[in-house]
């Protein structure tokens, strides 16, 4: 999983080597310590970001536990490839002990019923199911992380090797938690939208809802006098605004370049908006910096011309 190579302490010893070089390694700056027994080069370790740590940080302790380990919540969702909001550092793994939730050298341990619990191999590890780890995250993270999870594996992908989820597959799942946790997952759920575009887009829509704002419709189509113009992450209609979540993976990764250049790119998207603003649509456009919180982005859309809304408070 991780694109880095991982120099274990116990394969030292494996081999009759002396793994105080290690540490002398890390000392010259040459080695990163990520866990006790396992470090990486260094200079890969700083050069890699936040959320690309996290793999590695899995694979590290999977590597240096005693016994196989069932991962869940964050931690499965990584191996699974459901996109997660912020930086991880915790790995998140199942227990059959009923005191559950205690940290110990960076991981976590959560209670589970290890008679019905699904959990299968993947890539190496085992996790929890696909079904019951975004159920989880729906569960005990935050609404936005539930609809960014739910959003991602309720949409068809034909570029996926998995299949997309129903509301029906993910509502049956739900009779194993508590009322309280089975709430917040169907607030989440009936809320979700296969429509959305990225995880940008997904946690765009949920901030939208939990700062009081009108929500958009989502990928609609604009045409002019020359035919398509585009389709608009975020419409609001009646109030002629287009919203455009700039993720900036369009500028960097070869599946959106296509052999283009990161310039040609822009120019492209210039043209296209150009042509929506012509259309009599206002279009405003933000990224990840803009999204630090409900009210903050709210403020931002409402100075916009988005307007305000009432609505009961999202029970989390």
């Amino acid at each position: 999983m991780a694109d880095i190579r991982l120099i274990l302490t116990s394969d030292y010893a494996r081999l009759g080597r002396d793994a105080r070089q290690l540490s002398r390694r890390e000392a010259a700056g040459e080695l990163s310590r990520i866990r006790q027994g396992v470090y990486v080069p260094a200079a890969d370790w700083r050069a890699m970001s936040g959320w690309e740590k996290y793999p590695v940080l899995i694979e590290a302790a999977v590597s240096t536990l005693r016994s196989r380990t069932v991962l869940c919540r964050q931690s499965a969702a990584c191996v699974w490839g459901v996109p997660l909001l912020g930086v991880h550092t915790l790995v998140h793994a199942c227990t059959g002990d009923d005191g559950g939730g205690r940290s110990r050298a960076g991981v976590r341990r959560h209670h589970a019923d290890f008679r019905t619990l699904e959990f299968e191999e993947r890539g190496g590890f085992l996790v929890t199911s696909r079904l019951r780890t975004v159920l989880d995250l729906a569960a005990f993270d935050s609404f936005e992380q539930a609809v960014v999870a739910f959003d991602h594996v309720l949409k068809p992908d034909p570029g996926r090797a998995l299949p997309a989820f129903t509301k029906d597959d993910l509502a049956a799942g739900v009779s194993v938690y508590s009322a309280a946790a089975a709430r917040r997952i169907q607030v989440a759920l009936d809320f979700s939208d296969p429509a959305a575009g990225s995880p940008g887009e997904s946690l765009s829509r949920a901030l939208m809802y939990l700062g009081g704002v009108k929500l958009p419709l989502l990928q609609s189509e604009v045409r002019d006098a020359r035919g398509l113009a585009g389709y608009l992450d975020f419409e609001w209609p009646e109030d002629r605004i287009a919203g455009e979540f700039d993720g900036m993976v369009k500028y960097q990764k070869a599946e959106y370049l296509q052999g283009r250049t990161a310039g040609h790119v822009v120019v492209e998207e210039k043209r296209r908006e150009d042509r929506i603003r012509a259309t009599g649509r206002r279009v405003i456009r933000w990224t990840w910096s803009d999204l630090a919180s409900p009210a903050k982005f709210a403020a931002f859309l409402v100075a916009a011309g988005v307007p305000k809304v009432k609505r009961s408070s999202c029970r989390r």
